[in-house]
């Protein structure tokens, strides 16, 4: 079976890289419009299923959606900012909370498809704004959902995590090698 990656993230391909480098990238161009109404924790597992869908998909593949959002303690869904100004509105929000940081995953073949969402809890001390301005001066964090990479600069921002540190960074990596293993006879790691 050969291995698909619907996304065009550096970050998901090298975390999928760190267990294998026999896949290939075609980026889906999946509608990420969600209806009203759904939970904050299901969208992405929902866009994931969208993502893994829009690619066309051939005999002995395996197609990899992924999708991740930010969840605010009041059930704000952060993906990812608008620009520098929403990234500061985003971190001043995200400052001395736990929120949550949700990824859906969708594997689909030709004869199977499975989804579902894997949820890491995130704590984040209290920042002050010359931090956040500095960091969002300094990495331009448009392209990450909440506008903070724990992989990175930010990453001094987060005092603990509760659940799969990749998760954050935008692939949950433990879950996504089982799910293969158990569904799709694919072991990555042997």
């Amino acid at each position: 079976m050969k291995l698909i990656l619907a996304s065009k993230s550096p970050r998901r391909k090298e975390i999928l890289s760190m267990v294998t480098n026999d896949f290939e990238i075609r980026v889906s161009d999946a509608d990420e419009t969600i209806e009203n109404g759904v939970s904050p924790f299901d969208v992405p597992r929902l866009l994931a299923i969208k993502k893994a869908e829009a690619v066309t998909l051939n005999e002995n593949e395996v197609i990899i959606g992924c999708d991740t959002i930010v969840i605010s303690p009041d059930g704000e869904i952060m993906g990812k900012p608008k620009d520098d100004s929403d990234a500061i509105r985003m971190l001043k929000k995200l400052s001395n909370t736990t929120h949550y940081v949700t990824s859906g995953i969708c594997i689909r073949s030709k004869d199977k498809t499975v989804s579902e969402a894997v949820t890491t809890k995130v704590i984040m001390r209290k920042l002050m704004d010359s931090e956040i301005e500095n960091y969002v001066n300094r990495d331009h964090p448009t392209d990450k959902a909440g506008a903070y990479g724990i992989q990175e600069m930010a990453g001094a921002f987060v005092s603990a995590i509760e659940g799969d540190f990749y998760n954050v960074v935008g692939l949950p990596l433990c879950r996504l090698c089982e799910l293969l293993r158990d569904n799709f006879n694919l072991d990555l790691l042997s």
